[in-house]
């Protein structure tokens, strides 16, 4: 089953309920969000079979619509009638169908660079280009460029998917690299290639539930990522009755790293309900 992981030093308080992307990386990766721990609880997830959480003998139950109820037990297990739920990237189709299950059971929900595949939302091979080329002033610019080129034919070496990492973090500094170098020994390679099955999905139908959410949502978007670009974040925003978008200048796909002030203010300032409040 999965499990709560260790949480970083906060400041108590209200809970904040983070699902992890990767997909199925380890929930450590997120860290402290940038010092939001400063301000809410956090309470990260593990999905199963992945950091302290146990594999699971029927290897299908990585589906992300099958790991709902992991969610649900949490919630259950924290004791909270209504829950805030913070997604990342892949984590956020998880959040959308735990979301469209238990409708009632949400209080806000924050997408951070999040994915809605659940939602018949995706992230297209011209989207990443667009993003790749606001990076063409970076040293490592040309060499990623082509790496992308041959990921995006089918054809990437082991070098082109290295060389393609910096594209996901607004600034590639140390702090980067040792983030990127933690991907590998994080993940679940098995469960990230059943996550996101198509079986997973029933998009037309998550829509009409979610056109009923009561929840405030937050979709947070890097200005220089591509999954999704800030156009498409706006996108998402919409689906949902009162749901906001919201650009961070200069940021990738992991925005709490890139300036981790802006982002836990803007995710503080939305559960605070001073962006996209009532």
């Amino acid at each position: 089953m999965a499990r709560e992981a260790d949480r970083p030093g906060d400041a108590g308080g209200e809970p904040l309920l983070c699902i992890p992307g990767g997909p199925m990386r380890a929930s450590a990766y997120l860290g402290d969000l940038g010092g939001l721990a400063g301000r809410r609880r956090l309470v990260r997830l593990d999905l199963r079979g992945t950091g302290g959480s146990d594999r699971p003998a029927d290897t299908t139950t990585y589906r992300c619509d099958r790991q709902v109820d992991d969610v649900e037990a949490l919630r259950r297990h924290l004791g909270l009638e209504r829950v805030d739920l913070l997604a990342h990237s892949a984590g956020g189709d998880l959040a959308i169908l735990y979301a469209v299950a238990h409708l009632q059971r949400v209080r806000s929900l924050v997408l951070v660079a999040g994915r809605a595949r659940a939602l018949g939302v995706d992230f297209t091979v011209e989207h990443r280009r667009e993003a790749a080329a606001l990076r063409k002033g970076e040293p490592w610019f040309a060499a990623g460029r082509d790496a992308f080129e041959a990921v995006w034919a089918g054809s990437a070496s082991e070098a082109d998917w290295e060389a393609v990492v910096p594209f996901f973090y607004g600034r590639w500094d140390a702090a980067a690299r040792a983030h990127a170098a933690r991907e590998v020994a994080e993940t679940n390679e098995e469960a990230a290639e059943l996550y996101a099955s198509p079986e997973a999905f029933a998009p037309e139908a998550a829509r009409e539930v979610v056109a009923g959410l009561e929840a405030r949502v937050l979709v947070l978007a890097g200005e220089l990522d591509g999954g999704p670009s800030p156009r498409v974040a706006e996108e998402i925003a919409g689906m949902f009755p009162r749901g906001t978008a919201v650009v961070q200048p200069g940021a990738g796909h992991f925005p709490w790293l890139d300036d981790p002030r802006w982002f836990a203010e803007a995710v503080a300032g939305f559960l605070e309900r001073r962006v996209g409040g009532d």
